[in-house]
């Protein structure tokens, strides 16, 4: 629809400014994550890298994250097996998350990859999520697990995301595809 390498669009949550790259692939400036409790909004008595999470008689290690919508991360050991839908539909309505809150769950491949799964607020599971590879990266990287560069694969795809540290952007690059085309008659 143009030829120009950079566009900008409003979203909800502001301006972006999608980058062509010259491999075809698109990057974006997600914005500076949001860390502090009461921007994200999560119920705590300070800012923490991690807190635990009560959930089901479970207590559960998240980092608490916003990049314009919230999301609670966690280590797990492997994303397969872990019981995504039942834990992530639990912590979308944890109370400490008065908005409801973006579940994602992070596998440490090594310090440059991770393996990701998300369970979106009023979604349930989904294929794919970018604000929850940038969540989990930025979660990552503030617990000392990954470097600032990291490939995060979900079911959906695979993305890179960049993060220098607090204040700073998150960058995501990633493919951009047609996934539907349709007509619609009025």
């Amino acid at each position: 629809m143009t030829e120009k390498r950079e566009i900008r669009v409003e979203t909800a949550k502001g301006i972006i400014g999608p980058k062509l790259e010259a491999d075809g692939e698109v990057t974006v400036d997600m914005g500076a994550p949001f860390l502090l409790p009461a921007e994200i909004p999560f119920v705590a008595d300070a800012q923490a890298v991690i807190y635990p999470l009560d959930v089901a008689g479970k207590s559960y290690d998240i980092s608490a994250v916003s990049m314009g919508n919230p999301h609670a991360v966690q280590v797990v050991d492997d994303v397969d097996s872990f019981p995504v839908a039942s834990v992530g539909a639990a912590i979308e309505v944890h109370p400490r998350f008065p908005q409801k809150v973006n579940a994602g769950f992070m596998q440490i491949i090594n310090r440059g990859a991770i393996r990701l799964r998300v369970f979106e607020r009023g979604a349930g599971e989904t294929l794919a999520c970018g604000t929850g590879a940038c969540a989990a990266v930025v979660s990552g990287i503030l617990r000392g697990l990954l470097d600032d560069t990291v490939r995060v694969s979900t079911c959906g795809g695979e993305l890179t995301i960049r993060w220098q540290g607090p204040g700073q952007p998150v960058l995501m690059t990633g493919p951009a595809v047609i996934v539907f085309e349709g007509e619609i008659e009025i």
